[in-house]
């Protein structure tokens, strides 16, 4: 990002998506872990797991980023992953809420000039802001707490202050993450709340 982002409201909402996420676990059981959460492939504990997980990755980008030293590589992901993978749903759950908190306090401690100097590469190839890192992790903990929240609450909905600071982003977050299609793709999405009409040549926020 050529110009840096005020992260203040990204700080607050990724603080926001934490505290109520570790809300619904602290009133979780052994057997409401190892139920299915709403992404088919992984019950709620395997839902914290990756939670818990992408917050000890991210924390290292944060240290990159504040000391302007090099971002980790992608194969030093793979053994956090596993040492995850090997806990109890029990331990993942109570580690997850740990790492997360850790993150978010590292990140809530940063001193104004820290914010205004941040810079890291994310993922070898795209180089972001504060507030870019933490849309990228906002994006991923906003939307896999409704993965729990939702099968605890029919009615859940991903939560609105995230939201609102995310759907300006879903253009680059859709350039970044997608997958190339066999021939171009145009996608226009619209929105009700908040209001908006997002389309690939739509400029992110």
């Amino acid at each position: 990002m050529a110009n840096a982002t005020d992260a203040t409201p990204w700080v607050r909402a990724v603080r926001a998506s934490h505290d109520r996420l570790a809300g619904i676990v602290a009133g979780l059981d052994g057997d409401a872990l190892r139920a299915q959460s709403y992404d088919t492939e992984w019950s709620v504990a395997d839902v914290l797991s990756h939670l818990g997980s992408g917050a000890e990755i991210f924390s290292r980008y944060v240290d990159a980023g504040v000391a302007g030293g090099d971002p980790p590589a992608p194969e030093d992901f793979k053994p956090v992953w596993e040492a995850w993978n090997a806990r109890s749903p029990e331990d993942q759950a109570a580690r997850s809420v740990a790492a997360n908190e850790a993150l978010v306090a590292r990140i809530e401690s940063l001193d104004p000039e820290q914010r205004a100097g941040f810079h890291v590469t994310m993922f070898g190839r795209m180089p972001v802001d504060l507030a870019g890192v933490l849309g990228l992790r906002l994006s991923e903990h906003a939307l896999h707490a409704w993965d729990i929240a939702v099968m605890l609450d029919p009615a859940a909905k991903v939560a609105p202050d995230a939201v609102d600071l995310l759907v300006d982003r879903l253009p680059l977050l859709a350039g970044f993450i997608g997958k190339q299609a066999p021939a171009p793709l145009a996608v226009a999405v619209i929105t009700t709340r908040p209001r908006a009409r997002l389309h690939p040549s739509t400029p992110a926020a």
